[in-house]
């Protein structure tokens, strides 16, 4: 059987952390357990946490296991979308630029 890549990153944004697992795969995200459209059930949150993966051209591409906890949903959606970049970068540094000029690894000190 075949080894799976898996890419590990961690992302913070005020007192929310996030921990993700990426994988290969057709774009099933998970968080906490619950699905992403389950987690985060309003449109504002999901752009914020879908952004890395369509800057990168990857929304399909990947498989994301996360595991969310602190602070409030809009600091979860911010601390998931860090560890996304983080983990994109990780799989090809070339994005990094990419994402670097639209702020996307940038981490929100406050707390």
């Amino acid at each position: 059987m075949p080894q799976t890549e898996e890419f590990v990153a961690t992302g913070r944004r005020k007192t929310s952390v996030a921990r993700i697992c990426m994988t290969s795969g057709n774009g099933k995200i998970d968080i906490n357990g619950r699905s992403f459209e389950d987690y985060f059930p309003t449109a504002p949150l999901q752009n914020v946490v879908m952004l890395p993966l369509q800057t990168a051209k990857a929304v399909n591409a990947y498989d994301l296991s996360i595991n969310a906890s602190g602070g409030g949903s809009m600091g979860q959606a911010g601390a998931v979308q860090l560890a996304i970049a983080r983990a994109l970068v990780q799989v090809d540094a070339n994005l990094r630029s990419t994402l670097k000029a639209e702020g996307l690894l940038r981490r929100d000190p406050r707390m």
